[in-house]
C-alpha cells in the first residue's frame, strides 16, 4: 500500500521499520520539527526523522496541518492510508479524509480506557493489571474512533514506563502490519460508552513524591514516571529524582530514611530506593549515589 507515516518519538520508530520491512511504500514521513536539545540547545531531529532519513524516505515536519497549502500537499501524495503513532499534531478533517482508506492510529491502551496523551504513564500509576494496543480508525474526536484490532498484555509488577513503552511499541508494530494485511476483512468496532478515562499530560507538580501515601502508591508513581519526567523529592534544598525502587518492609515517620541504603518509610510500609539522579548528573545506583550524597538515617525527605 501507499502509506503516509506520521510519528515523532522513539515509540514510533519500530512501527516505521515494520511498515518498510513488510513491503509497503512509505511515500512520506511526517514528524515534529527539530527542537532545541542538549546543553548547547541546538536543534535536534526527532527519532522518527533520523530513522526516516537513514532509510532514504522523504520527510516533512510542518508546524501545522490547518493551512490549505499543507492539506493540499498531503492530499497530493495520493496515499492509500496514513498510519499515525504519537505524532503530536491534531489532524484536521481534510487530512483525515485524504487517504483512500483514511487514517489509522496506533494507541497504547485498551480503549476507551486512557484516551489522550499519557496512556502508559497513567496505566502504571493507576495500578492497572493490564494494558495493550489498539489500532483505531481516526475521527475528529480525541481517540474516539472505532477499533479494528486490539491486543492486551499484563503490566508486570516491577515494570517502569520505559519498559512497558518498549513492549507496547513492538506490539503496535506487529499489529499495524497485521491490520493492513487484513484491512478489507476487518470490521471497525465502535468503542463502548462505559469505561472512558482520560490520560492527561503529566503535570510536574504531581511528580513530587508524597511520602504520606502508602508504599504501593509511591511505587506506582516512581515506576510510572521513570525515566521521564521522574518522580522526585527534595532534601537539603536539592531536588533528587527517583528512577527505580522496590517495596520494602519497615515503618517510621513518612519520608524518614530508615537506613544508609535509603530505605524510606511511607504512610503505610516502606520503599527501597534503587536508582537516583541529581540535577545535571547521570542516574546512579543507590550504592554509588550514597557515596556522594550520604543521606543519613533519620533524615526526613522533603524537609529542609
Amino acid at each position: 500500500m501507499r502509506v503516509i507515516f506520521m510519528g515523532t518519538p522513539e515509540f514510533s520508530v519500530p512501527v516505521l521499520d515494520a511498515l518498510v520491512l513488510a513491503g509497503h511504500e512509505v511515500v512520506c514521513v511526517y514528524c515534529q520539527p527539530p527542537r532545541p536539545a542538549g546543553r548547547g540547545k541546538k536543534d535536534r531531529a526527532s527519532p522518527v526523522q533520523s530513522r526516516a532519513e537513514a532509510l532514504g524516505l522523504p520527510v516533512r515536519h510542518p508546524v501545522s496541518l490547518k493551512t490549505a497549502e499543507a492539506q493540499a500537499e498531503f492530499a497530493a501524495l495520493e496515499a492509500d492510508i496514513a498510519v499515525v503513532v504519537a505524532y503530536g499534531l491534531i489532524l484536521p478533517q481534510a487530512v483525515l479524509d485524504a487517504p483512500a482508506h483514511g487514517c489509522l492510529n496506533i494507541h497504547a491502551s485498551l480503549l476507551p480506557r486512557w484516551r489522550g496523551a499519557a496512556p502508559i504513564h497513567r496505566a502504571i500509576m493507576a495500578g492497572d493489571a493490564e494494558t495493550g494496543v489498539c489500532i483505531m480508525q481516526m475521527e475528529a474526536g480525541l481517540d474516539t474512533g472505532p477499533v479494528l484490532l486490539r491486543e492486551a498484555t499484563p503490566i508486570r509488577t516491577s515494570e517502569t514506563t520505559i519498559q512497558l513503552h518498549d513492549r507496547l511499541s513492538e506490539i503496535g508494530a506487529r499489529l499495524i502490519v497485521e491490520a493492513l494485511s487484513r484491512l478489507p476483512d476487518l470490521t471497525p468496532e465502535p468503542q463502548p460508552e462505559d469505561g472512558v478515562t482520560y490520560a492527561t499530560k503529566i503535570d510536574k507538580a504531581e511528580a513530587r513524591i508524597d511520602w504520606t501515601r502508602p508504599a504501593a502508591e509511591v511505587d506506582r508513581l516512581i515506576r510510572g514516571l521513570s525515566p521521564f519526567p521522574g518522580a522526585w523529592f527534595e532534601t537539603g534544598g536539592t531536588r533528587i529524582k527517583v528512577l527505580g525502587s522496590t517495596l520494602a518492609e519497615g515503618s517510621g515517620a513518612p519520608g524518614e530514611v530508615l537506613d544508609a541504603g535509603l530505605r524510606v518509610a511511607c504512610g503505610e510500609g516502606a520503599m527501597q530506593l534503587t536508582r537516583l539522579q541529581r540535577a545535571g548528573k547521570a542516574a546512579q545506583d543507590v550504592s554509588v549515589f550514597q557515596q556522594g550524597a550520604q543521606i543519613a538515617p533519620g533524615t526526613i525527605l522533603g524537609e529542609g
